[in-house]
């Protein structure tokens, strides 16, 4: 845990008691903080109660007794309107923040010159942040990963040397809702991978949505950026018209200066000079064009900390891949069956279906997100058969049969899974893949995007004569 110490004496309140929420109150108790934490879920309160929070309703408390609100991110702060205990804490002239601004200021206080890496796109940027540190711990570096991915910030061993003299490199996902509640974070090196539209109804135009995601961008040491998209190039011609340093990296594009995907292989390019650096051919965990660039960025990401060619190179062939992004579960005879739960939006689902030449079996739906799929109809021709599930099924169904893709309403995942099987096995391709990949959010039928993928895994195992992927070739 990295206690609060910056907080010390302070009385705070503090919405929000998810996972990232209880780690912040257990963190700002620890470094001396009076906390008053709520929630509105019954069973979310009992839960702190239980673990010795102090808990009390804040629509009742007097809110020029409080020198901050805490808010878990997941709580509006602007979008679709600010939540309650935005407009008191504004009216009581408080700042508003969240757990990564509480980690900054930690950082700021005990070690500014701690290495931090923090990493944010619209996608990718889950299996980035994990190779990453993977890498880096390839290294032999003491690497703690956390934020928007695993282990809550605040969670993490506190930024500063461990008990062998050793730096510890924290590694953070940090997500748009994080970035607008850190005005302080500034990392050692900060990623970003791309922006397309995402999570408009939470910050209202587009515009909003990346103007955050370059915030990070602009207040790091140094920046590494995708150029992969129009909307990152802008933000790089900025960059550099403040003089800030960036690395240029593409999946796409031959770069004068930067890191590139050529093929399998990644390239370091200085004023033309090619170096190649390490090749992901034939690494299972890293399928698609997608993990090109996110290899690129994160190749470029640990060269700046000192991490040589050798070693990265090593790193990529153990790496275990995300569950739930392109992972591999095994096969049913000819047919391979691919996890993409974490595809929650049809950018992310384009990179899955770019993965595949032909013969995919398409497992699609859920909560849909603006502008459904109708961005992947050029990738419609090599879907064999879409299989529709959630409440995604009417319009994505109008989608695919305007384009003449065959479809079924499956309704469930347990139906789509097991007609998906069956109709691979008649398939002409050479090898054809049963792909969850949604391009939906799963709040209609699941919990969250874990829970789907990890039901889709269980009916995979359980396919009569269904051979799993090794967990050390995945």
């Amino acid at each position: 845990m990295t206690p609060a110490s910056t907080f010390k004496g302070k009385r705070v309140a503090l919405f929000g008691l998810g996972g990232s929420g209880l780690a912040t109150a257990e963190s700002l108790k620890a470094g001396g903080a009076q906390v008053i934490a709520w929630d509105d879920g019954e069973a979310a309160r009992r839960k702190a109660s239980d673990n010795g929070l102090f808990v009390s309703d804040l629509a009742s408390a007097d809110w020029t007794t409080f020198d901050a609100l805490i808010l878990a991110p997941g709580v509006p702060l602007t979008h679709p309107e600010p939540h309650w205990t935005v407009k008191q804490a504004r009216a009581a002239n408080i700042e508003i923040i969240g757990d990564i601004e509480i980690f900054a200021r930690e950082r700021a206080a005990l070690a500014p010159d701690a290495p931090l890496v923090a990493i944010t796109g619209t996608n990718g940027k889950s299996t980035t942040t994990a190779l990453i540190a993977h890498l880096l711990t390839i290294a032999g570096r003491d690497v703690h990963m956390g934020g928007n991915i695993g282990i809550a910030a605040l969670s993490l061993e506190p930024p500063g040397r461990n008990s062998f003299g050793e730096s510890r490199v924290h590694v953070l996902e940090v997500s748009t809702f994080q970035i607008d509640l850190a005005p302080s974070l500034a990392p050692t090196i900060g990623l970003l991978l791309n922006i397309t539209p995402d999570h408009i109804d939470r910050h209202g135009t587009f515009e909003n949505y990346a103007a955050i995601k370059e915030r990070l961008i602009d207040r790091s040491g140094t920046a590494v950026v995708a150029v992969d998209d129009d909307t990152t190039r802008g933000v790089v011609a900025r960059m550099r018209e403040k003089g800030k340093p960036v690395i240029e990296v593409s999946a796409r594009l031959r770069l004068e200066n930067g890191v590139y995907a050529d093929g399998p292989t990644a390239i370091f390019a200085r004023q033309g000079r090619i170096l190649p650096v390490a090749n992901i051919g034939g690494i299972g965990s890293l399928l698609g064009a997608h993990n090109a660039q996110n290899v690129a960025a994160a190749v470029a990401c640990v060269s700046l900390l000192g991490v040589d060619a050798a070693t990265i190179q090593m790193g990529l062939r153990s790496f275990p891949g995300l569950a739930h992004r392109m992972e591999e579960i095994g096969r049913l005879g000819r047919t391979l069956f691919i996890n993409d739960s974490k595809a929650t939006n049809a950018e992310s689902t384009r990179w899955a279906l770019e993965a595949f030449a032909s013969g995919v079996f398409w497992i699609l739906g859920g909560k849909p997100k603006e502008g459904g799929i109708a961005s992947l109809k050029h990738l419609f021709p090599r879907v064999e058969k879409a299989y529709l599930i959630g409440a995604a099924s009417d319009e994505f169904a109008a989608t695919l049969s305007a384009a003449q893709v065959p479809f079924e309403r499956s309704e469930t995942l347990e139906h789509a899974v097991e007609h998906a099987a069956i109709d691979a096995v008649g398939a002409k391709a050479k090898q054809p893949v049963v792909l969850l990949s949604p391009a939906c959010a799963s709040y209609d039928q699941f919990p969250n995007f874990e829970v789907r993928g990890r039901r889709f895994r269980d009916l995979c195992l359980a396919l009569p004569d269904f051979a799993p992927t090794p967990k050390e070739l995945k």
